[in-house]
């Protein structure tokens, strides 16, 4: 809108929106920015925005640009949000927000339950990042994953995770797209990507749906691994998400963690999320990337502090 539009930025659009069986689909500088650009262009069109209380920090930036009250519920729980929705008023319409897949713990919302209590004037906002090019046959989401359609549904994704390049897009009406192009100030006032990481999105989504081995070895890393946790009593959420947390139970065990990790070669992430634990905790992100050695290394350090040392055991081939 301000320095000037490409083919290429339509040409990304129109793919998106092919991907993700979408109506539309408008492309923004980043998956943050998606939701910030998504609610200045919704801003007054909702009573209230209901928000899981682990929602990812850009929802709860966005839900301030709605102009309505923010009323958080219990993480992924429909009969707090139905509490939530009870304080409301007469007639409310609400806006519900929720990340697709939880990325602290891979965990995955309860979308069909929240549209079943929201009103018919509710809508609800799913931020998929984590679940792009993840969850379901063919890679579209939460959404394909529990099999729902878009009825009253928005989702937002990032290209910068299952895709592995940089972006973000907002799916839904052509309406709507419409919409963040005229009110939104985050869309109309912001820098587009650059056009080489535009071209890159497009050959990324070329890559994957051509590539069937990227899911097929993704899955395998992550069922593998969660079987051998499972085995020693680390339970996971049963959902196909590479999110793999651990808890230390004291800085001390982090320190002990991390140590045994570094000299495995492998960088551990420590995570401080809000609502999580007060000194954060390690959460590994597998990759469709990352070889069985690796994967061997990083099994072989977690079974190493995560069960009893009278019960050492090597990590099972695949």
């Amino acid at each position: 809108m301000t320095t000037g539009n490409h083919p290429l930025y339509e040409e990304l659009e129109k793919r998106l929106a092919k991907f993700f069986n979408a109506p539309a689909a408008v492309l923004v500088s980043s998956g943050y920015m998606t939701n910030l650009a998504l609610a200045q262009a919704l801003a007054g069109e909702f009573s209230h925005a209901l928000i899981d209380e682990r929602a990812h920090a850009c929802l709860f930036d966005a839900a301030h640009f709605f102009r309505c009250p923010v009323k958080p519920f219990r993480h992924r729980d429909p009969s707090d949000a139905i509490r939530a929705l009870s304080a409301c008023g007469r007639r409310p319409r609400p806006i519900l927000l929720t990340d697709g897949l939880f990325s602290h713990d891979g965990s995955i919302a309860p979308l069909a339950a929240y549209r079943k209590v929201l009103p018919k004037s509710g809508t609800i906002l799913v931020d998929d990042a984590h679940a792009a090019a993840v969850l379901g046959h063919k890679g579209q989401g939460s959404l394909e994953y529990l099999g729902l359609d878009r009825t009253r549904i928005i989702q937002t994704v990032t290209l910068s995770k299952g895709f592995g390049a940089y972006g973000g897009a907002i799916l839904g009406s052509r309406e709507l797209r419409d919409k963040i192009r005229t009110r939104s100030q985050a869309f109309i006032g912001n820098t587009p990507l650059p056009l080489p990481l535009v071209g890159a999105a497009l050959e990324a989504i070329h890559v994957f749906q051509g590539d069937p081995t990227l899911r097929e070895r993704l899955d395998g890393h992550t069922r593998r691994v969660k079987a051998v946790l499972a085995e020693i009593g680390h339970t996971l959420p049963s959902t196909p998400a590479p999110v793999i947390p651990v808890i230390p139970s004291s800085p001390r065990e982090a320190a002990a963690l991390k140590a045994s990790l570094l000299k495995a070669g492998i960088y551990p992430p420590l995570i401080q999320y809000p609502g999580g634990p007060t000194d954060g905790y390690f959460r590994f992100a597998l990759s469709s990337e990352h070889t069985e050695r690796q994967v061997d290394a990083l099994l072989q350090v977690l079974l190493e502090h995560l069960q009893p040392k009278s019960c050492g055991r090597r990590p099972r081939k695949a």
